[in-house]
């Protein structure tokens, strides 16, 4: 799969928070137009010895059911088409609300390696919901120039209300007055996801999709075998 090459990774911090304010601005909040058929997890993790950071994508064929209802499958409804992996030397150093400057880079390297072009991504981190409203998933979703989605483990910026214990049940997530995204109970009495546009879908796109891609776990099916590919695989490296 071909990506944008939109910058350079050589930079300063004081250079990359100015990228992410002027990058949100290009983020796009569009409803899907069709529903995805082919659907990628990405997630990525350091290594063992902490030198390199790899990251997997994993694509999923969507079935018929997710066209219409959006309704919640189950696991032997997804057809497991393709998977890729990278590793990279660690080349930015942990500042929170910089992630994507640590891991994109290998992402990236990771998707370009896909013979089949995902529709929609799910990717394990902040779409919006970021202090500078451009998280991992806004941040990729630019590179890719597809729809993509953030489902983070935890919340990074905003304020909200717990959810109801029922899966389905979601508050939004707020920054001030505004809304950055949603937290999502994927499953019952589980802590809930904080789910936000990542690019090109809008928030309610997200939070069906998200549910949709829930079997039985509280990651969504693409995003959850990303992270076990990833696991195994950063033990290698």
């Amino acid at each position: 799969m071909q990506t944008k090459n939109l910058h350079s990774w050589n930079l300063s911090y004081s250079q990359a928070v100015a990228l992410q304010k002027s990058l949100a601005c290009k983020v796009q909040f569009t409803p899907l137009k069709n529903p995805p058929k082919l659907i990628a997890g990405i997630d990525c993790a350091l290594s063992k010895n902490g030198q390199r950071i790899v990251a997997a994508a994993v694509v999923l064929r969507a079935p018929n059911a997710i066209e219409g209802l959006w309704e919640p499958l189950k696991l032997p409804d997804f057809e497991l088409i393709e998977t890729t992996t990278a590793s990279q030397k660690v080349n930015f150093p942990y500042i929170p609300g910089l992630l994507s400057f640590r891991e994109a880079p290998v992402c990236i390297t990771a998707v370009e390696k896909l013979k089949k072009e995902p529709d929609l991504f799910l990717i394990d981190g902040q779409g919006i919901a970021h202090p500078r409203r451009l998280g991992i998933a806004s941040h990729l979703g630019l590179f890719f120039d597809k729809p993509t989605i953030g489902c983070a483990k935890s919340r990074l910026t905003g304020c909200f209300e717990d959810p109801p214990p029922e899966k389905g049940a979601y508050s939004l997530l707020k920054y001030g007055r505004e809304i950055i995204g949603a937290v999502l109970r994927t499953r019952k009495a589980v802590k809930p996801l904080f789910v936000s546009v990542g690019n090109k879908c809008t928030l309610e796109d997200a939070i069906k999709i998200v549910l949709a891609c829930t079997t039985k776990y509280r990651l969504p099916e693409p995003a959850r075998l990303a992270h076990q590919l990833v696991s195994k695989i950063r033990l290698k490296a």
